[in-house]
């Protein structure tokens, strides 16, 4: 099973409309947290992530980061990694 995907974004920020796409591209399934307008929600990813931008992306527990973030892993082959990771293991 693969982990989960959650990716908390604004609906229109350019980063998180590319981290959709390359998302998408590799056919991963993901869930989209949108904290445009919910202070209550955008205070949640900045706990989480400890930043205070979007997109904040993260595959199971591991926090990758923004859009440069998620797109250096793609380049690297370590995107492919952690979403094969079995979590359940």
């Amino acid at each position: 099973m693969n982990p989960e995907v959650l990716i908390y974004t604004t609906k229109f920020c350019p980063y998180c409309l590319r981290a959709h796409m390359l998302l998408k591209s590799k056919k991963i399934e993901y869930t989209t947290i949108n904290v445009g307008g919910n202070s209550d929600l955008w205070e949640e990813m900045a706990n989480k992530s400890g930043r205070n931008t979007v997109p904040q992306i993260f595959i199971g527990d591991y926090h990758v980061g923004g859009y440069d973030d998620l797109a250096a892993q793609n380049r690297s082959g370590q995107l492919d990694d952690l979403l094969a990771l079995d979590q359940s293991i």
